[in-house]
C-alpha cells in the first residue's frame, strides 16, 4: 500500500504542490497524510498516525526530503524508523536516489543510505562554514570599531535633574522615572551605572596621585 505524506508551515498555507506530486504519483489522496505545523513547534499528529498506520512492505511517498524534519539529523533519524524499524519503503520524489521502493534489495537500500548521508554532511558542513563566516565577519567588523546589539538608550536631559532631586530626597525613583518618560528599573539602572563610573574615576584620580 502506498501512502503520502505531506507538510506545509501554516504560514505557508498551500499544500497543493506536494499534494499534486503525490498525486502524479499515483497516491490515492484518500491515503494522504498533512500535517500544518507552526513555526513554534514541530508537532505532527498525523504523521504519528501515518507511521502507527503503516505496514512491512507498505510505502510512504514525501515530495521532498525535509518534509521528514526540521533538520538532517531528524531527518536521519525518521529515515531509520521508517526503513529499518518498520521496514517500510520511502520514496522522495524530488530526489530519485533516495528511492527504496524500487530497489528494495540491500544494493539500492544501501544507495539510499549513503546519499542521504552524504546530504546529511553537505548540509552540516555548510551550516559550519556560514558560522564561521560569520564569526569572521563580526571579529572583522568588531576591529573596524563597528558595535553590535541594541542601540544604548539616550538619557533624557532633564536626568541630570531629576537625578540630583532624587539624591536629596526630593522625588522618589518612580516619580522621577515617570517624569522622564523611562522604566523604573532603567532610572536605577542609569543611577548605577553613573555611580560605577564616579567610583572608576576617583579610584583613577587617587592612583595617579600617588
Amino acid at each position: 500500500m502506498e501512502y503520502g505524506y505531506v507538510r506545509v508551515s501554516t504560514r505557508e498555507q498551500n499544500e497543493q504542490r506536494q499534494m499534486i506530486a503525490l498525486r502524479e504519483f499515483g497516491v490515492d489522496a484518500k491515503r494522504v497524510y498533512l500535517d500544518r505545523q507552526s513555526g513554534k513547534g514541530f508537532e505532527r499528529p498525523n504523521y504519528k498516525k501515518l507511521l502507527r498506520k503503516v505496514k512491512s512492505d507498505d510505502t510512504i511517498v514525501v515530495k521532498s526530503v525535509d518534509r521528514l524534519g526540521r533538520n538532517y539529523n531528524e531527518i536521519l533519524e525518521q529515515w531509520r524508523i521508517i526503513t529499518k524499524e518498520k521496514q517500510v519503503a520511502i520514496v522522495v520524489l524530488d530526489m530519485p536516489l533516495l528511492d527504496t521502493h524500487r530497489s528494495k534489495d540491500l544494493t539500492g537500500t544501501l544507495i539510499a543510505d549513503i546519499v542521504l548521508q552524504l546530504l546529511s554532511y553537505v548540509a552540516q558542513t555548510e551550516r559550519e562554514f556560514i558560522r564561521q563566516r560569520q564569526a569572521e565577519g563580526i571579529a572583522a567588523a568588531k576591529a573596524q570599531g563597528v558595535q553590535f546589539g541594541r542601540r544604548p538608550m539616550e538619557r533624557p536631559e532633564l536626568f541630570a535633574v531629576q537625578k540630583e532631586k532624587w539624591k536629596n530626597h526630593q522625588i522618589s525613583a518612580r516619580e522621577a522615572a515617570k517624569q522622564l518618560g523611562i522604566t523604573h528599573s532603567t532610572f536605577l539602572r542609569w543611577i548605577h551605572e553613573e555611580n560605577d563610573g564616579d567610583n572608576l574615576k576617583n579610584f583613577n584620580d587617587r592612583r595617579k596621585a600617588y
